[in-house]
């Protein structure tokens, strides 16, 4: 299909942001702005929501966005990202769940739970890694998959997409972006399998293919469901934008609504996206522009926005369908509302010299537990600060979530 820029007059330009999208699955999205998925950490270390990660995901829809995605969300507890993430299934507390739903979808907004399966990147604390290859590198070990826990996969992705349905969740964003495990199936550098799921990018991506297509049976043809992909790695012999282009195209054949274009790892080594790609520019425009060639489904572009005219532009040269932001979600809750309205808020974004390896994470992760706490007027953690607290916070609930979970590991 072309890919024309669109010719928008200056009072259509003024409203590009706060323009309405239609998914294919006929849900709507009330704007083009959405909370990218974020690693929180504010689960109760048992998997459910706190009181302020119901109260920070509240303050982002009265703020604005048409959507939010809460990053990353379990449905295998024994291969978690963080100990704070939350846990979907049989154990939740849907009460609780019910409560992040309902509060966290007013004013229009949308509430999707990012679901995934840390792989070789699950928190060792109270994890044993397990990826599609067995790997062993500086700073990072886990073991290989069996053919049989591969093709569990459909059946759990697609359990939890259930679970997050009667939880009054809007839909689900399936995480096959930054290192996670359907990220390291994309990869060759991770994935060196010579059964099904290895070699071609159509047999690296068949995993994908089968989790989407069982999840789409469980929550039916008009619930929402989006996917992460990475634009590339970042790591030599990774994931390249050639091959990501071409799992854009297996991607449209699918049922999926929307696909988010994202890049980089949390490997050992791996450069990250926020360290910049280019200059004062959103990351993976040219990825996107391209991608959108391929596809029909709507596109969602997050990474390195920071300015209203950059995702303006972005929506004008038709790169992206909705802008996805994180880091600027975070230093101002309200910001969505200002940008679709066409106000020239753009956030301030602190300067840090030297700061220590996940301490600018760190100082963002603390700054969302002060927004949920209605204290974020006040924050103002350092780096060692914000560091220091954010890793005791993951020691104290390791055990909580051992405890929680331990029949999951029997």
């Amino acid at each position: 299909m072309e890919n024309q820029p669109l010719k928008l007059d200056e009072n259509k330009r003024s409203s590009a942001l706060s323009d309405s999208i239609e998914l294919p699955s006929g849900a709507v999205l009330k704007n083009r702005l959405a909370k990218s998925p974020m690693s929180d950490s504010l689960g109760d270390g048992e998997g459910n929501p706190t009181d302020v990660q119901i109260r920070l995901y509240e303050k982002w829809a009265t703020g604005g966005v048409a959507l939010s995605i809460i990053g990353e969300v379990q449905g295998d507890p024994r291969f978690p990202e963080k100990p704070g993430n939350l846990v979907l299934g049989k154990q939740a507390n849907h009460q609780v769940l019910r409560s992040l739903t309902s509060r966290a979808s007013i004013n229009g907004a949308h509430i999707w739970p990012q679901l995934g399966h840390a792989g070789a990147l699950s928190h060792l604390p109270v994890s044993t890694p397990k990826g599609p290859s067995p790997l062993n590198v500086e700073g990072l070990q886990s073991h290989g998959m069996t053919l049989a826990e591969i093709q569990q996969l459909p059946d759990m992705f697609a359990k939890t997409a259930s679970y997050a349905k009667d939880a009054g969740f809007t839909g689900v964003h399936i995480h096959a972006g930054h290192g996670f495990l359907l990220s390291q199936f994309l990869s060759p550098l991770f994935n060196h399998r010579t059964d099904g799921y290895g070699g071609s990018i159509e047999a690296r991506a068949r995993i994908i293919q089968e989790i989407v297509e069982k999840t789409r049976i469980a929550v039916g043809p008009t619930f929402p469901i989006g996917i992460r992909i990475n634009a590339t790695d970042k790591l030599d012999g990774g994931l390249t934008e050639t091959d990501a282009l071409e799992v854009v195209r297996i991607l449209d054949r699918t049922t999926v609504d929307l696909i988010d274009i994202s890049g980089g790892t949390y490997f050992p080594g791996a450069k990250a996206s926020s360290d910049g790609v280019s200059k004062g520019k959103p990351y993976f425009l040219k990825f996107a522009k391209q991608a959108k060639t391929l596809t029909s489904i709507p596109l969602m572009l997050t990474g390195g926005f920071t300015k209203q005219e950059q995702a303006i532009e972005a929506i004008e040269e038709n790169s992206a369908d909705i802008i996805g932001l994180a880091r600027a979600l975070v230093l101002n809750p309200r910001l969505a509302e200002a940008w679709a309205k066409g106000e020239k808020n753009d956030p301030v974004f602190p300067r840090f010299q030297s700061p220590p390896q996940g301490g600018i994470t760190a100082w963002y992760s603390m700054r969302l537990t002060a927004i949920g706490e209605d204290k974020e007027d006040a924050y103002n953690l350092n780096l060692e600060t914000a560091l220091k607290l954010y890793n005791e916070r993951d020691e104290q609930r390791n055990s909580l979530w051992m405890q929680k979970f331990s029949s999951f590991y029997d």
